[in-house]
């Protein structure tokens, strides 16, 4: 697959053979680490007062992820309040389906909205192009070009993309489509799978040429978030789920072979394990729901992959013994091979900023045991 010729900005991550030195990128490596990094899935958001800020001087989210300057100072707040291993560039997963030809909008109590909703194969051809996408999406590398350049030097910078499964059900309902149960995307790929099958070959086309333009800009790591996997029955979860990631990051290696992916496949469920060995990808992201001894025994143990996760966000919201009692036992559960200590998904925005500092500073005391 064609990820798309650039010149590179700045040195090409994954030329040569050094060894990587930050701390994220020996877990993803698949090194045992003498303690794990530490980084949070939206860690720059909205429970950050800086961050509203920012966003209001922006004119509102779609400024916000569009103007590099904006971009990059809310990738940078939480490294100012806590000592995390890596940033992950902000922006929005919609943008895609806005570089391909939908209006992205976002409305107060509706979050992102899509329109016109992708509905048939007739509107795939009509009103949706790959022609303009790097030319809507340049800010996006244009912020991460400036990132490594104001990035702490132990500090890994990850590039970002919603797998072509989560695109599409934006792009198909209009919106996230929880609400509706993902009703409407559901239906199409349920009752009319090889008319939906251009869509997701061409999420498939972009989300491999977005983060191999991240990955040129200076992206060390790129995490492809399937936030929806969860939804899809047994039945598609390899057609619309494990296929597209296993071409992205069969593309991506091709060109890249030193840049790890993070795949996270959230409520993949009992699917995890056969995702992890189909894709080949260097890092699996766990959500809160899957259990450490099986993790660490199938995915570490099994596979030799390193793991990523999977704190309760719920649990970062409640504080006190449970959180610390929590994080102990993912760090004693995960601890026996590489791992990066994260959530099972992203940062909820009435969590209170005191409790972050308390789990990236336990997680920073760990000492991991010898084997």
């Amino acid at each position: 697959m064609d990820i798309g010729a650039r010149e590179a900005v700045g040195p090409k991550p994954g030329s040569g053979n050094v060894q990587p030195k930050k701390l994220l990128l020996r877990a993803l490596a698949g090194e045992r680490t003498e303690r794990p990094p530490v980084w949070l899935m939206r860690q720059a958001g909205r429970y950050l007062p800086e961050y509203h800020k920012v966003r209001d001087a922006a004119g509102g989210m779609v400024g916000l992820c569009t103007t590099p300057e904006h971009a990059v100072e809310v990738t940078l707040q939480p490294l100012r309040r806590f000592p995390l291993d890596a940033a992950i560039v902000f922006a929005d997963l919609p943008q895609v389906a806005a570089a391909l030809g939908q209006t992205l909008d976002y409305r107060v109590g509706e979050g992102p909205v899509l329109t016109p909703p992708v509905r048939s194969t007739e509107d795939i051809a009509e009103f949706l192009s790959i022609s303009r996408l790097h030319e809507e999406l340049a800010p996006i590398y244009e912020t991460v070009g400036q990132l490594t350049r104001a990035l702490p030097a132990e500090t890994a910078l990850i590039g970002y993309a919603g797998a072509p499964w989560t695109i599409a059900t934006y792009m198909v309902e209009g919106r996230g489509g929880a609400a509706s149960e993902h009703s409407v995307v559901k239906q199409w790929a349920l009752g009319d799978p090889d008319g939906f099958q251009p869509l997701m070959d061409l999420l498939t086309t972009a989300v491999t040429q977005f983060l191999g333009r991240q990955i040129e800009a200076g992206a060390e790591a790129v995490q492809l978030f399937d936030t929806w996997a969860g939804v899809l029955p047994d039945v598609l979860f390899d057609r619309w789920c494990v296929k597209p990631a296993a071409a992205i990051i069969s593309a991506l290696k091709a060109q890249y072979p030193d840049v790890p992916v993070i795949a996270f496949p959230r409520g993949a469920g009992l699917s995890y394990n056969g995702f992890a060995e189909a894709t080949g990808a260097d890092c699996i992201g766990l959500d809160s729901t899957v259990p450490l001894d099986w993790a660490a025994r199938t995915l570490q143990g099994g596979l030799g992959r390193c793991v990523q996760g999977n704190l309760d966000p719920q649990l970062l919201i409640a504080g006190g013994p449970a959180l610390h009692a929590g994080t102990e036992r993912i760090l004693r559960g995960l601890s026996g091979g590489p791992f990066v200590f994260n959530l099972g998904h992203g940062i909820v925005k009435t969590t209170p900023i005191e409790h972050i500092s308390a789990v990236v500073d336990q997680v920073r005391a760990w000492s991991t045991p010898t084997a």
